[in-house]
């Protein structure tokens, strides 16, 4: 039974959690428009001020193998676009489509299974303006793409551990293997997309009947997209009939290479410190080799999360490979990097233990747990109506990190495939609840933010357009993966 702290300091750890929280989810209050990751540092930093928690219970609490998991997954995350794994995910999507509800099935397909492997934020951050060009050229509505782009990423990225934040924080607390992770929640991710895609499909069935015009050069937008250009750019000149040679000879010189090149790349040719080895290689052979490696050394980092090897030091090694046979200078390559989050999941650890330190987080569970016993279809509901409601109003990862062990120790009673199962269903159930509303997960924030900023077709992705589709689409989806968790055992 969790014991209440003294009454100053449960006063003092929910202020500064609550400090947390609202920057969390409104970043740019104007009375402190400081962000997320200032936020995150306030709220942990508070915790220490207010005797909370001590400085060192505070270093304590940040999970440096999650961080390191994160560093190390934005880094192959980089060499993979670099090596053009997204162009080809592009040219998938845009490859015959035969009309507007294809191409949105196919968004929803791609999107949700390249966000088991390369994270959901990622995925949205490299096919939001992409998928906003696939849409203008046939006169399709933006909204519907960038639905499914959102929902169909988080759907998705519930199926592995490596799919978000919360995913990691799950399997490294409950010592889940991968392949027990990923059979777990596999049923439930496939009939969710199945749903998720059919709900769209009913509610845009007639704005998906614009023409559908042919995608020239699908792989050049692609390029373009990654390149930080309009892939109109691109199109506009290399499909004008009246273009001439001197033309496309202007359009490579001023981006200062060929347009089949990626300027991005961290395996571009563009900088001269490259080793004699590689000077007497032919550019073809060293571009095919690099690439090749990035893909080679990606799937063998897959292979041993199956074989159950700390996922941690295997992504770290992974990118490291990467960096040391790309034979230059890493700067370019550690620049990509998402500092910013890594710091906020480091205040976001402080705040979240000194919360617990508190008291209240036990306490509140301490209270629902009675009707909240996964060995009964009621429990069960009452429990998933608490993690959708938490990760909304909190986050998922805070929920996560505030709710696992406690709901874990529940399962305990039971049995202990129910405790495997409880943590699957915390995986399952906050993951889904991002697509609640726009502010439900980091995805849904990056697609509103690429899809606004996207230099051609921008589009404004409203809080309450989202939520018109966000809601029904989340307890559907939500209510039917429940009774698949588990159901494949490894």
């Amino acid at each position: 039974m969790t014991q209440l702290a003294p009454l100053p300091k449960v006063v003092m750890g929910s202020l500064a959690f609550g400090v947390f929280w609202m920057l969390a989810v409104f970043p740019s209050v104007p009375f402190l428009p400081i962000g997320r990751t200032a936020g995150a540092l306030l709220g942990a930093v508070l915790m220490i001020v207010f005797h909370v928690i001590s400085a060192d219970e505070a270093y304590a609490s940040i999970d440096l193998p999650i961080l390191g998991l994160l560093f190390a997954t934005m880094v192959v995350g980089g060499y993979l676009k670099g090596a053009g794994m997204f162009k080809h995910l592009g040219k998938l999507l845009a490859w015959r489509s035969q009309g507007g509800r294809d191409l949105l099935c196919r968004v929803c397909v791609v999107t949700a299974l390249a966000s088991a492997l390369f994270t959901n934020d990622t995925c949205c951050v490299v096919l939001t303006e992409f998928v906003l060009e696939l849409a203008a050229e046939r006169n399709l509505p933006a909204k519907p793409f960038l639905l499914a782009l959102a929902t169909s990423a988080n759907i998705g990225s519930s199926a592995t551990p490596i799919g978000n934040p919360q995913n990691l924080v799950i399997a490294f607390n409950s010592k889940i293997t991968f392949l027990q992770f990923f059979f777990g929640i596999l049923p439930a991710m496939l009939a969710g997309m199945g749903v998720n895609t059919v709900m769209l499909l009913c509610m845009y069935w007639k704005d998906l009947e614009g023409a559908d015009e042919v995608a020239a050069a699908a792989g050049k937008e692609m390029e373009a997209v990654e390149e930080g250009r309009s892939p109109a750019s691109v199109l506009s000149l290399k499909n004008s009939p009246t273009a001439t040679p001197a033309a496309h000879s202007a359009l490579r010189q001023r981006h200062g290479h060929d347009t089949d090149d990626d300027p991005d790349s961290m395996m571009s040719e563009n900088i001269p410190t490259k080793h004699r080895w590689f000077m007497q290689c032919s550019e073809h052979r060293r571009k095919l080799f690099l690439k090749s490696f990035a893909y080679v050394v990606t799937v063998g980092m897959l292979v041993a999360y199956m074989l159950g090897l700390n996922m941690s030091w295997t992504a770290i090694t992974t990118a490291i490979a990467l960096v040391v046979v790309d034979f230059r200078d890493a700067e370019p390559c550690l620049d990509k990097v998402s500092y910013s989050l890594l710091v906020f999941f480091s205040g976001m650890f402080v705040t979240v233990s000194g919360f617990n330190k508190t008291g209240l987080p036990g306490a509140i569970w301490n209270f629902m747990a009675p009707y909240a016993k996964i060995n009964h279809v009621s429990g069960v509901t009452v429990l998933s109506l608490i993690i959708l409601l938490l990760s909304n109003l909190a986050s998922n990862v805070p929920t996560v990190l505030l709710m696992g062990d406690e709901v874990a120790a529940s399962a305990a009673t039971i049995s202990a495939s129910a405790v495997t199962r409880s943590w699957l269903l915390l995986a399952w159930v906050s993951t889904v609840a991002g697509n609640l509303s726009l502010l439900g997960s980091a995805a849904n924030l990056i697609v509103c933010e690429q899809a606004l900023r996207a230099p051609r077709n921008a589009h404004d992705l409203s809080f309450w357009s989202h939520v018109v589709f966000g809601v029904p689409s989340t307890l559907v989806v939500t209510a039917i993966g429940i009774p698949l968790i588990g159901k494949i055992a490894f």
